[in-house]
């Protein structure tokens, strides 16, 4: 189990391994942490938008919506591979998943089928949302895959974890399909080859 790193070691740790990181407003302080406990963490949750257009995909993120209010994320990965921070703590990304799954990620062992939907993923896992309308043909250019590898293995390089912390939200959750357009197995291997 791990407590979640500071917000500062969190840029840090980005910075560190060679990520381009944009501050947005007062993200160090702008969670849903009145909802319920972030942490301990497990490990790095990935996505998709369904946007396109770097200031409105870091807006929606940030702000969220009437029925789902930000942080939807910690951090947007835009198609230019840039960060941008637009929380920490708790945030409104991952919903409720299967059980196994996360005892999975946490004894870092091959993932079992998601077919439950009944553990708060909001507490245990770090969100990176990557900018792509998610329909298996809107293009993920080479610098953005890049940062996305790279944002996982900092957050696991922090806390001692492996490629195996690193999971899609169609690997967690019934029914969703994101990341769509890139297997999160060719994202782990990626993320273990930066780790080495």
């Amino acid at each position: 189990m791990s407590a979640p790193m500071s917000a500062e070691r969190f840029i840090t740790a980005l910075r560190n391994e060679g990520l381009t990181v944009v501050e947005v407003g007062a993200w160090r302080t702008h969670n849903r942490n009145h909802k319920g406990p972030w942490g301990p963490v497990h490990g790095v949750m990935i996505h998709h938008t369904v946007t396109h257009g770097t200031a409105s995909t870091v807006a929606l993120c940030r702000e969220g919506d009437s029925r789902l209010p930000g942080p939807l994320c910690h951090g947007v990965i835009t198609k230019d591979g840039r960060v941008h921070l637009v929380g920490y703590g708790r945030a409104n990304h991952a919903g409720g998943g299967d059980p196994d799954v996360l005892n999975a990620v946490i004894a870092e062992r091959g993932l079992p089928p998601d077919n439950q939907s009944t553990t708060d993923g909001n507490r245990h896992f770090y969100g990176f949302e990557c900018e792509n309308l998610g329909n298996g043909e809107d293009p993920w250019p080479a610098r953005q895959l890049d940062a996305i590898a790279r944002a996982a293995a900092a957050v696991c390089r922090v806390h001692g974890w492996t490629s195996r912390s690193v999971i899609g939200h169609l690997e967690w959750q019934p029914g969703k399909i994101d990341p769509k357009g890139f297997t999160m197995t060719s994202m782990r291997t990626r993320v273990a080859e930066r780790l080495k």
